[in-house]
């Protein structure tokens, strides 16, 4: 009886686990694999992303900073070209994010969940379009490769905070 039992509760774990909702997700890496690894995963923990800081110049996406909540994230890539700066409203979220590459980034468009789209570089190269694979999830972070220019950018989808008291 106590193994009828035993087994019972294993299996019923187990079932829990199987439907326990996954929210996570990755797209990319996009671009060439030059440049040196960065990665926005602790930034995360500040808060959902609130801005964006992209430079560019006539062909490529130069550098990148990302706020997550109140925080900035460190700047990556180079120091030549415009600086354009764009901030989401409260509670707007960026649901997908397209672009082209060649061995470099050349343009991201964010688009959020407001009906926006932030568009960034010149449209040439070879297309991508990253969505997030589970439903009710947002971008919370980025991840890429950078030297002079962007190299490469990856992107990380999750459920967007449930408390964010910096925000």
């Amino acid at each position: 009886m106590l193994t009828i039992a035993l087994l019972a509760l294993l299996c019923a774990s187990a079932s829990a686990s199987a439907i326990q909702a996954r929210a996570s997700s990755y797209n990319g890496e996009y671009g060439g694999g030059g440049g040196k690894r960065f990665s926005h995963s602790s930034y995360q923990l500040e808060g959902p992303i609130t801005a964006l800081r992209v430079r560019v110049n006539t062909l490529f996406i130069v550098g990148l900073q990302v706020r997550y909540g109140t925080v900035w994230s460190d700047y990556v890539g180079g120091s030549l070209g415009d600086l354009e700066e764009i901030f989401l409203n409260p509670g707007e979220s960026v649901i997908q994010v397209s672009g082209k590459y060649k061995l470099y980034l050349r343009k991201l468009v964010f688009v959020t969940d407001k009906g926006r789209y932030l568009s960034f570089g010149k449209d040439t190269g070879t297309s991508f379009n990253a969505v997030p694979l589970y439903p009710n999830t947002v971008l919370r972070f980025i991840s890429g490769r950078a030297g002079a220019l962007i190299n490469s950018i990856g992107l990380h989808w999750d459920t967007y905070p449930s408390s964010c008291s910096s925000c």
